[in-house]
């Protein structure tokens, strides 16, 4: 395992995270504590040390369950919590990125994980109804207070990322050092605009579902030998294909599905800071998720995987990225012209 500073902080964070949304049997698919925490110690031996868990992740057992994991050695993790989620479906003021809604759950995120701090308070998805100036004072406010270390955005688009942080840099409070959004080569859609901004603003991106919600993994082309979070008939014919694409690569190598993925995500480098996110229900699924650093794929393999599942990129990219707008911007001197990036 090697380490990363988490975008422009000066955090130390393995180069995989540990998803723990599966901590916990509370929604009828998840792991049970001792499987749980064999997965944990599984990641932690293979040098892993950032840990993301949210505040209604199997209802609250997630926290509690990665709490008590830590708890021995509590300064060596970073752990990640969010909030935003609503805990009490009938109260409006249980869920959202207002700032009476983000202290109350981090009160009583911090309570379920037994700590003192939060090391990356996550704002887990836009709400389009608090104002962003009040979301990043109240977030400013709990980095002051010592209970959280750092903050960053999970789930929204890419001109709010940037308004926030441009905000946060103007009135010196504190910034979001990092983006978590869905991204595999089953979905690239943020390889448009969310990959760009973050790059420009130097944040890192911790993908999840980096598997397609399992797709890749080559469960779905198989009998499951457990519950599965949902049915092979309600997958598109086109992601299963891409699942074979998948699996081809991964005999020809010798490896499993699942590392082929992983690694698919974990080579986009060129793109934007990517920590991906492991998720797994048994020690076996996360130990075998692990070995994917053992390798990397070659360039004709990422060419295959991209070309067996190809993004447009559409307006205004291409219309930038043509010939025809780029001699009107540069004449015929373009190619003299040194970029910063």
């Amino acid at each position: 395992m090697r380490y990363k500073l988490l975008g422009r902080s000066g955090l130390r964070v393995s180069e995989l995270a540990l998803g723990t949304m599966t901590f916990g049997e509370d929604w009828g698919w998840g792991a049970s504590k001792e499987e749980s925490q064999k997965i944990f110690e599984a990641y932690a031996e293979a040098g892993g040390n950032f840990i993301d868990t949210a505040c209604n992740y199997t209802n609250g057992t997630s926290e509690r369950f990665v709490g008590e994991f830590v708890a021995a050695d509590r300064d060596r993790f970073v752990v990640a919590t969010k909030f935003t989620l609503s805990e009490r479906q009938a109260d409006l003021n249980f869920g959202g990125n207002h700032r009476k809604n983000l202290m109350r759950t981090l009160e009583s995120s911090l309570q379920k994980l037994n700590t003192d701090y939060i090391d990356l308070l996550w704002l887990h998805v836009w709400d389009f109804t608090a104002p962003v100036e009040e979301v990043m004072r109240a977030l400013d406010d709990a980095v002051r207070s010592g209970r959280v270390h750092y903050v960053g955005i999970s789930d929204s688009p890419a001109w709010i990322v940037a308004q926030a942080n441009t905000l946060a840099d103007l009135r010196g409070w504190s910034p979001f050092v990092a983006l978590q959004v869905p991204y595999s080569i089953a979905s690239r859609d943020i390889e448009r605009d969310l990959l760009p901004m973050a790059r420009a603003f130097g944040l890192a991106v911790t993908p999840w579902a980096v598997m397609g919600g399992g797709v890749l993994s080559g469960k779905y082309t198989r009998e499951p030998d457990q519950p599965t979070r949902q049915r092979r008939e309600n997958i598109a014919p086109e992601r299963l294909q891409l699942a074979e694409s998948v699996a081809s690569i991964a005999h020809e190598l010798g490896r499993s599905p699942a590392q082929v993925a992983i690694n698919w995500v974990r080579q986009q480098q060129h793109r934007a800071q990517i920590i991906p996110i492991l998720g797994a229900r048994t020690e076996a699924q996360i130990r075998d998720n692990l070995d994917c650093l053992e390798f990397t794929l070659g360039e004709a393999h990422l060419v295959r995987l991209e070309e067996a599942s190809p993004i447009k990129l559409g307006f205004p990219h291409e219309f930038f990225g043509s010939e025809n707008v780029q001699s009107l911007i540069f004449g015929t001197r373009r190619d003299l012209l040194d970029r910063r990036r």
